[in-house]
């Protein structure tokens, strides 16, 4: 507890100073550094809004796939027989322990416009062969990229969450209802689906505040300015481009008050009584 309170007290007291890196005294200005984020025209309002707006909208593209790819894998994997059930769940996961940077790399040559692997493919297949997708500089072509990075990365994750949600469904319910004569999106819809409906939410709300602190795939991948410019990314240009500290600490307190709400969200939901 004191590992993340203490940061986060500290963080606070720094965001009512004005805390520049290169000056020696910091004195207090109180709400200032969080008024300046909200007038219109001052940078770091700037920041803010255009890093807030590019991450809820990768939020948006993102966390759909996330959670529903993420099921259909572990829905597909539970099919499976035991021995290849073991050997894909670790094939899945293995990108999960690939670092967010060398993952990022690996990607953003996969999507080069000129030799990548994606637009060599396309034009294998006659698509786009004599104009080549500038996936990582314009939209929305560069949502694409993204998305399918962290889609590859994380999807083992997500899906080990759900094959052991899954292996929790009593067999004897999926008996019975064959027996009655329904069919397998019966069974999903019936049986499967709120059988797992607390895990489900867990995921959602989960992959919701991984995909809000987005940062890796977005500064290392693209090339799109603005439309990409998450607001970790806007955080660290105010911390050490402009070296306004207590600017950048009040922007991130107010990330982390966001995330806190979606946080309290997740709790309500999945402690709701039906």
């Amino acid at each position: 507890m004191a590992f993340t309170l203490i940061p986060i007290i500290y963080g606070f007291l720094i965001s009512l100073k004005q805390y520049n890196l290169l000056d020696p005294v910091h004195p207090f200005v109180g709400l200032n550094n969080y008024k300046s984020i909200f007038t219109e025209g001052t940078q770091e309002n700037d920041l803010f809004f255009i890093g807030m707006k590019a991450t809820l909208k990768f939020v948006v593209f993102s966390v759909p796939f996330l959670v529903i790819v993420g099921l259909g894998f572990a829905l597909l994997l539970n099919a499976l027989p035991a021995k290849l059930r073991s050997f894909f769940r670790s094939i899945y996961f293995i990108p999960y322990a690939v670092s967010a940077t060398v993952m990022a790399v690996i990607w953003k040559r996969m999507f080069d416009v000129t030799g990548g692997f994606i637009n060599l493919l396309l034009a294998k297949m006659g698509i786009h062969e004599f104009d080549p997708i500038p996936w990582l500089l314009d939209k929305p072509f560069v949502w694409i990229a993204l998305v399918v990075a962290t889609l590859w990365w994380t999807i083992g994750f997500n899906m080990i969450i759900f094959v052991n949600a899954l292996n929790g469904v009593p067999e004897d319910l999926y008996e019975a209802a064959r027996i009655d004569g329904a069919n397998g999106w019966d069974r999903l819809k019936n049986i499967t689906l709120p059988s797992i409906r607390p895990v489900v939410i867990f995921v959602l709300i989960t992959s919701t505040i991984a995909s809000y602190n987005v940062f890796a795939q977005p500064n290392l991948m693209s090339n799109a300015g603005d439309e990409t410019k998450v607001l970790l990314m806007g955080i660290l240009q105010t911390a050490y481009t402009a070296r306004e500290i207590g600017s950048a600490s009040a922007m991130a307190i107010l990330m982390g008050l966001t995330i806190m709400i979606v946080s309290v969200i997740q709790f309500k939901v999945t402690n709701r009584k039906e």
